[in-house]
């Protein structure tokens, strides 16, 4: 009897057998040749490592579970014992120097599989060097025997077996090995050793660092792959096909390619394109990609990712949407962000679906669910090779370890393309423009697309890499002006403003309202929705902030977009909202009410106006600043919210202009004033210092295996806000986590009565440690949100508590 049929990696789950060792180790070596041929050839560390890159990954990726041999962690998988308490892959080093005769590759080798799991060094107390570092040859007996010798001698020999069918570079398997314990256990202590030693005691030179995180990447993804049964797409929906896709779909609205579109098309390397709004800046995107996609795989042999980012959630779901249809390929595509299994959700109880219903006869929400998670999961995994999402799950790449240097190996030798850069703050813009040099030096070509991009964000792009880039501009397409701009020298909330607002809902108008936070929302929504109703009815008035639950949010923006879309029947009505509208939805109003704030912000409000310049230039009213401190920084700031020198060089520049039509090459000149003044200087200063700082502090790898997890938490804070429930909905949430057999299905269910949160509420909120989630006592309504918060008293609930 073959003595290797003993041997589990995976315990046995309700949807899935026990899986044997070496299925899961053939299966890995497996996903990581389909890696490498998506990924191709990788430059830098093809050199360090002698061109052998893939060779050690390979190998890593066949015995970095070699290590579960020990009869304790096999008695843990078939539920004799609950917890082993030591680390296999410390193990599974002691196989490799029976398997490599290359002491170079053999290093390379040993740093993936001894990482895969955990860091090698660090300070938390779950690196390697903490927990063996000081182990000698008989602790490691103590600590991981008894293992079964013949078992032992028979994997090691299949390891060679299979090494040399792939044709990897090993030890010639002549003869059986003959492996005692003694010598593993040796071996494992001094492979251990020599890790220590090699990686701990000095820093890495930047391409050395680099290597290492992208070895890591590799054989951790390939490990994921083969645990998750998952494959990788291993076709470019983004082909040779774009173009003459594209020209059928401006064929059906009576259009074809425009010269910017066809320039764009024909750039080979980086680009910038500025173009207005509505003259096709996507589709010139989509053309230049297609571009790079061709050009890199004839240069590295794989299949180049395309990633198209976005700033704000709901625009990202929409241009998924809209590349899927473009595509005509639900699948194709994927979304990137922190929800994505809610856009999922979202998409598979649309009506139009049609099966699997409930008793009611709408489409199951747990089989949804458990649908959605599986997209998102699939994403995760990098399947899909040309994705939607924000750069922030991109920038996670600079975390690296065992969790995300998978990001990494996928973001190398890929097209990336950065829409609404203008978007983010000097800190975020930083870390954007450091991750972009990296994703250069990985093989990737980069484009900035923007309507009103001024020239200091557009010289710091250019300057930031290392390659030329091309500039595209589209000419004057004879576009009609959209916008008549007024100011308005008082507040938003004033009562002139109101009443003004009041007569345009009087004359049937569509009005959009916008402030700047949301008690300036809920203020001038209830002081407004009253009027409205009473000319156009009880559905009339809406109001949008971030503060919903996700399932009464989603419910809202379906009652936008169908009373106000752009390509609707028009309706008269009041939506009154905070930022979250400015890039949110595809929405078209007759006349904007705004509260002053960044040039920027204020161009995006805009353009929900006469979005699609059908009708004569429609009125664009800005009101006066509030100046007020903010929650902890010094000087003011317009109603709370935005610096006070950003919004007052924009308000000076409006007021000049009062009464003017406008057009988005006036906005441009207004931006290029702003950013060289005073203000811009300092700016600049601030962006640069982010972007060197995030590259010497995540970006070097000076200690590539060393441990990052203290860092997520500040990474996490930058990007994204927290979430909490509320109390009243303690028992609802949990009843949704166990709707569906899943756990991760249930999970996006209850996360339904999430509302999101800024960080530093979080004092203000409970923990639930055993449903992992925050809760919050306040005041909530449908149509209103989250209005008050009170604090609560630090303590655990249990279900059915009175609170």
């Amino acid at each position: 009897m073959d003595p290797l049929t003993e041997f589990l990696a995976k315990s046995a789950r309700a949807n899935r057998p026990a899986e044997l060792l070496t299925s899961h180790l053939s299966d890995t070596l497996s996903a990581a040749g389909e890696l490498r041929r998506r990924v191709g050839r990788l430059e830098v560390a093809e050199t360090i490592v002698g061109g052998k890159f893939w060779a050690a990954t390979a190998l890593a990726a066949l015995a970095h579970d070699a290590g579960k041999l020990p009869d304790g962690f096999q008695d843990m998988l078939r539920g004799r014992t609950r917890i082993w308490g030591e680390r296999h892959e410390v193990l599974s080093l002691g196989f490799l120097p029976h398997l490599v005769n290359d002491p170079d590759l053999l290093l390379w080798v040993a740093s993936a599989v001894a990482t895969h799991h955990r860091p090698l060094t660090g300070e938390a107390g779950r690196d390697l060097q903490t927990l063996y570092g000081l182990s000698d040859v008989e602790e490691i007996r103590d600590r991981f025997t008894p293992i079964p010798e013949t078992g032992a001698t028979a994997l090691l020999d299949w390891l060679r077996a299979t090494a040399a069918a792939a044709g990897l570079p090993i030890h010639a398997p002549t003869a059986p090995s003959g492996l005692i314990l003694p010598t593993l256990l040796t071996t494992t202590h001094e492979m251990l050793g020599q890790l220590l030693d090699h990686w701990s005691l000095r820093s890495a030179d930047p391409d050395e660092g680099l290597t290492a995180v992208l070895l890591q990447g590799a054989v951790t993804l390939a490990d994921h792959l083969s645990s998750a049964h998952q494959q990788l797409a291993t076709t470019q929906p983004l082909d040779a096909s774009t173009r003459s896709r594209i020209d059928k779909h401006l064929a059906q609205r009576g259009a074809t390619a425009r010269p910017h579109q066809i320039a764009a098309g024909d750039v080979v390397g980086h680009l910038l394109l500025r173009a207005p709004t509505g003259s096709g800046k996507t589709e010139a995107a989509l053309l230049w990609a297609a571009t790079q996609v061709a050009h890199l795989a004839d240069h590295t042999g794989g299949v180049p990712r395309v990633f198209y980012t976005l700033p704000y959630l709901a625009s990202i779901n929409a241009m998924t949407t809209r590349l899927q249809g473009l595509l005509d390929n639900e699948r194709a595509v994927g979304v990137a962000h922190s929800r994505a299994a809610s856009y999922h959700l979202a998409r598979a109880i649309a009506p139009e679906d049609g099966q699997d219903s409930d008793p009611d006869g709408t489409p199951c929400r747990a089989d949804a669910a458990a649908k959605a998670v599986s997209r998102a999961a699939a994403t995760k995994l990098f399947q899909e090779t040309l994705r939607v999402g924000t750069p922030y799950q991109l920038l996670r790449a600079a975390l690296a370890g065992p969790a995300h240097s998978g990001i990494l190996v996928d973001a190398t030798n890929s097209v990336f393309i950065l829409d609404e850069l203008h978007a983010y703050d000097a800190q975020r813009l930083g870390y954007i423009l450091a991750s972009a040099r990296l994703w250069e030096r990985l093989g990737g070509r980069i484009a900035v697309l923007s309507a009103t991009l001024p020239k200091a964000l557009a010289t710091l792009f250019t300057q930031t890499l290392a390659h030329s880039t091309t500039e595209v501009h589209s000419p004057d397409l004879g576009l009609p002006p959209r916008h008549r701009l007024t100011t308005r020298d008082y507040h938003l909330t004033d009562p002139q403003a109101t009443t003004e607002i009041r007569r345009r809902l009087a004359n049937g108008d569509s009005v959009l309202v916008v402030a700047n936070n949301v008690a300036h929302a809920l203020e001038l929504y209830d002081t407004l929705a009253p009027a409205a109703h009473a000319h156009h009815g009880p559905r009339s008035a809406l109001l949008l902030h971030s503060r919903f639950k996700r399932r009464d949010r989603s419910a809202i923006e379906k009652d936008i977009t169908e009373r106000f879309g752009t390509r609707g029947p028009r309706q008269p009505g009041l939506l009154v909202a905070t930022q979250v509208v400015e890039v949110s939805l595809d929405v078209d109003f007759d006349v904007l009410f705004t509260a002053a704030a960044p040039l920027e912000a204020l161009l995006q409000r805009f353009g929900r106006i006469n979005r699609i310049a059908s009708r004569p230039p429609a009125d664009v009213i800005v009101h006066a600043p509030a100046w007020t401190t903010h929650r902890g920084s010094n000087g003011h700031f317009a109603d709370g919210i935005y610096p006070r020198e950003p919004v007052e060089a924009g308000w000076d520049i409006l007021t000049e202009q009062d009464g003017r039509i406008v057009d988005e090459a006036d906005a441009t000149q207004w931006l290029d004033t702003i950013y060289t003044s005073a203000w811009g200087a300092q700016w600049r200063t601030e962006v640069l210092e982010h972007r060197d700082a995030f590259e010497r502090a995540f970006l070097r790898f000076d200690y590539p295996y060393d441990d990052r997890d203290h860092l997520t938490e500040q990474f996490d804070k930058l990007f994204d806000g927290t979430e909490a429930i509320l109390a009243t909905d303690l028992d609802a949430y949990e009843a949704a986590l166990q709707q569906a057999p899943e756990p991760a299905a249930g999970r996006l269910l209850a996360d339904e009565y999430l509302i999101p949160m800024p960080h530093w509420t979080g004092r203000l909120a409970t923990y639930e440690r055993r449903l992992n989630v925050r809760i919050i006592d306040g005041e909530y309504a449908t149509d209103r949100g989250l209005t008050s918060v009170n604090r609560m008293p630090q303590q655990t609930y249990q279900p059915g508590e009175v609170l």
